[in-house]
């Protein structure tokens, strides 16, 4: 077994695992550090399982589906699944601080990919920090963040900008990991997971606007305040919502962002009109 470190969005975390599951993380490889102490927390990555455990929820997201549960001594377990068929089993300590991933043989990349995103979202939801279902944009040294269902437009919204605006970069097209420091500054940060586009950037930027997507006749973006700020930002984050310490973590954070980021509402086409108004209105 051997042990490697990685920073995602200022985070230290361990995996340790054989040679042949390490070798195959090369999107973590942007993020890879000598750093080896005060990690936020650790994976260790071995056969074995099933794992007996009481289900709480599933979720069931694009052919995969990740069930939450925790076992009879009350550790959190998730349990990932493709095509009905188990990848593995992911079993934390209380805080999430240790986790220990038993694989089963298919699917590796994916078990180790999923229990890591966990992991981190879990640990950091105390820490000022959430991991974002959204794709994330630069552009003139600030990020732009969009959301919105799947299948709503994000990654082609993100395209449209790379396609059309001078200068725009993709950042991440699927997770992009968010902190708020002490004096309100919103950071957003590339990580090792983008979804079906691969881009693992080391990289961040203060965030510039965060806007939510809706696919529409029409292109019309309008800036959301208060409540509503909130209530866009909030279905993008990823968390246990029914653990209070995560759920509280996370509060603070998405009211944060409400408070301190300019939200919008995009109504859009899939266009470069589309592209040019966001961009028009909300990098300033």
């Amino acid at each position: 077994m051997n042990k490697v470190y990685y920073i995602v969005a200022e985070h230290l975390f361990c995996v340790e695992a054989q040679e042949s599951v390490l070798g195959l993380l090369g999107n973590y490889e942007p993020f890879r550090t000598e750093q080896s102490k005060d990690a936020l927390f650790s994976l260790t990555v071995t056969d074995g399982g099933p794992i007996r455990y009481v289900e709480e929820l599933n979720q069931d997201e694009e052919g995969q589906d990740i069930v939450c549960g925790h076992t009879g001594l009350g550790e959190p377990v998730f349990e990932f699944r493709f095509g009905g068929k188990t990848a593995g089993w992911l079993v934390c300590s209380a805080g999430y601080r240790e986790g220990t991933l038993y694989l089963s043989g298919f699917q590796t990349k994916a078990a180790v990919d999923n229990a890591l995103m966990i992991q981190f979202a879990m640990a950091s939801a105390t820490l000022d920090t959430a991991l974002f279902h959204a794709a994330a944009v630069s552009l003139d040294g600030r990020g732009y963040m969009f959301l919105g269902k799947s299948g709503t437009g994000k990654s082609t919204h993100a395209r449209l900008w790379l396609q059309n605006i001078q200068g725009a970069e993709l950042m991440n097209d699927d997770n992009p990991a968010v902190r708020v420091f002490k004096d309100g500054t919103a950071v957003v940060y590339g990580t090792p997971w983008s979804g079906k586009t691969p881009c693992y950037r080391n990289i961040c930027a203060p965030i510039g606007g965060i806007v939510l997507l809706s696919q529409a006749p029409y292109n019309r973006i309008t800036r959301l305040t208060g409540i509503g700020a909130y209530a866009a930002v909030v279905p993008s984050i990823s968390g246990k919502r029914w653990d209070s310490r995560i759920a509280d973590g996370l509060h603070e954070t998405e009211n944060a962002l409400a408070s301190n980021v300019p939200v919008w509402h995009l109504d859009c086409l899939p266009d470069a009109d589309a592209a040019h108004l966001c961009k028009d209105t909300i990098a300033l």
